[in-house]
């Protein structure tokens, strides 16, 4: 039977499993669109207002499902405004195919209208790239590009597709391509013992636990680790929900913004096993007085990894899930009592000394008021930090949050993506007044598909991270970063569809969100409040993990 490139393309697509599209058309995609019309009952596609919407949409269902995320862009503006979001993906290690549309091949290298060359664009920005110029190859190419981005170390992929490719039509036969399975590197028995060996002889041990987790799924060996071997967590960013954050043996975020007791465990330990984390700087601090009498072992698919930003004493690269149980079969049960006991020493309470309503009460309140199985994401400054702190994450895949590139404006588009995959889960998006501004307009996506998605607007009227940095360390030279208070939120809210409203006490947002709970519907609730309340602790830039700011 003859059919279309972009029928071939939809055909592979389905033959993966993908349900969910999240896209944009133009004019080099029309042919796909068009071939699209006819598979309305294979794919649900989200319409989103702007194609970088559309990228943290798919980036959102990945990180929610687990599944690989599908976008569809069109040629020239279209492709680069996928850029952040393929970015932002990889940065934080999500599994991604991003399809774009492409100019004619006969008018590729011609300045041609709407051309760019956006497989060299996103070159450091993706696993993989493909120029899908010949359409006998598109099977295997989207095949293989679905087994890089989910396989490893998950990252995004994208598939550049010339316009006249979609419309050429051939003889296909609906065969599937067969792939190799990727190698998987084995550790050694040996490697396992060391390690093992090492893990029973600590005195001081802490874990440190990253999104690498959550990838590889490994959350209850995780847990057997922990509680076998009376070994306290600390969690990064992208770590958060990989352990149950109301355990005992929970510390919570570890670095810049980490609490006293994460920060000083890993400083006064003398076994640090980081567990599918990368050292970031944001969490090491000064790299020689992070965990500075610890040896280090370090567990990860990625060997790039190792080594790379902290020395390590022993490492253990491959699928974290079978390095654990592995692991587990040889550390002894221990009970560290002086251990625990001395790092429970360490715990300091965040006082706030602010009237106004404040952003520990809105995190506590609602986090009390919903259930584990809800969803969290979040935008990019002091909001992200204080519900890192404070939301007692219990389960993985409940927080969606750009970590590595800090993309302001991503997590309204992550919340449409988390929503269209779990339509029956609720999804909570936390924001400030910044970051909304971003990519408020996709709004209208969720209007458009009635998402029940509850935005909390933390509204302080600054950039507050910048601004509490400029107060902390540029002698309160205030910069450009007051925003206009001439933005009616509410109003802006109504302009789409969407009841919003404006608390400035906890009694009332309470009730606002109660609301919001019942009715399943999309709403805005605008917290108010003071420029003035900061995230801490906070890290001094220069400085070691355990020299923290508290007030």
């Amino acid at each position: 039977m003859k059919c279309s490139g972009a029928e071939i393309l939809l055909q592979c697509l389905k033959k993966q499993g993908v349900d969910t599209i999240f896209g944009y058309p133009g004019g080099a995609v029309i042919p796909l669109y068009d071939a699209l019309y006819d598979y309305r009952d294979s794919f649900f596609h989200v319409l989103t207002c702007h194609e970088q919407g559309a990228v943290h949409a798919a980036d959102g269902y990945a990180r929610a499902s687990g599944r690989v995320g599908v976008c569809f862009a069109t040629s020239g503006p279209g492709a680069t405004n996928t850029v952040t979001g393929i970015a932002t993906a990889y940065a934080d290690s999500v599994p991604l195919v991003v399809i774009t549309g492409q100019v004619a091949s006969s008018l590729l290298g011609r300045d041609s209208f709407q051309e760019v060359d956006i497989t060299g664009i996103t070159m450091p920005i993706t696993k993989h790239s493909y120029m899908a110029r010949n359409i006998e190859k598109l099977p295997e190419i989207v095949a293989e590009a679905f087994q890089i981005a989910a396989s490893g170390r998950p990252g995004p992929v994208l598939i550049d597709i010339p316009k006249d490719v979609f419309m050429t039509q051939i003889e296909y036969t609906d065969e599937a391509v067969v792939l190799g399975k990727p190698q998987e590197t084995k550790k050694d028995s040996v490697d396992i013992r060391e390690a093992a060996e090492i893990v029973n002889q600590a005195q001081r041990p802490v874990i440190y636990s990253g999104g690498g987790i959550i990838l590889s799924e490994a959350y209850e060996e995780l847990l057997k680790l922990s509680e076998y071997g009376s070994i306290p967590v600390v969690n990064t960013l992208m770590g958060l929900g990989s352990f149950p954050r109301n355990h005992s043996l929970s510390l919570g975020m570890v670095g810049m913004h980490g609490f006293p007791e994460a920060n000083l465990a890993v400083t006064h330990s003398d076994l640090v096993i980081a567990i599918g984390a990368r050292f970031s700087d944001r969490v090491i601090g000064v790299v020689d007085q992070f965990a500075p009498k610890a040896k280090v072992i370090h567990i990860d698919a990625d060997k790039v990894e190792i080594g790379k930003n902290k020395e390590v004493h022993l490492s253990l690269v491959g699928d974290v899930k079978e390095i654990l149980k592995a692991l587990i079969q040889k550390v002894e049960k221990k009970s560290r009592q002086a251990w625990l006991a001395e790092i429970g020493a360490w715990k300091r309470p965040i006082q706030s000394k602010y009237d106004t309503l404040t952003a520990k009460e809105i995190l506590t309140t609602a986090n009390r008021m919903t259930h584990p199985d809800t969803i969290v994401t979040t935008e990019v400054g002091q909001h992200q930090m204080w519900t890192a702190q404070y939301w007692k994450f219990q389960k993985p895949r409940t927080f969606l949050s750009s970590g590595g590139l800090g993309t302001m404006g991503y997590g309204l588009g992550a919340a449409i993506g988390a929503q269209t995959a779990y339509p029956d889960q609720r999804v909570l998006h936390m924001a400030g007044d910044g970051s909304f501004r971003m990519n408020c307009n996709e709004l209208a996506t969720v209007a458009k598909y009635n998402l029940p998605i509850i935005t909390i607007l933390f509204n302080n009227g600054v950039l507050g991270m910048v601004r509490q940095w400029q107060m902390h360390f540029c002698n309160e030279r205030y910069s450009e970063t007051d925003l206009a208070s001439t933005v009616d939120y509410i109003k802006l809210a109504d302009a789409y569809g969407i009841r919003g409203k404006r608390v400035e006490n906890i009694g009332d947002f309470e009730k606002a969100l109660q609301e919001a709970l019942q009715e399943c519907k999309p709403m805005l609730i605008e917290c108010v409040i003071s420029k003035d309340e900061h995230v801490f602790p906070i890290v001094p830039p220069g400085k070691p993990i355990h020299d923290y700011i508290l007030e």
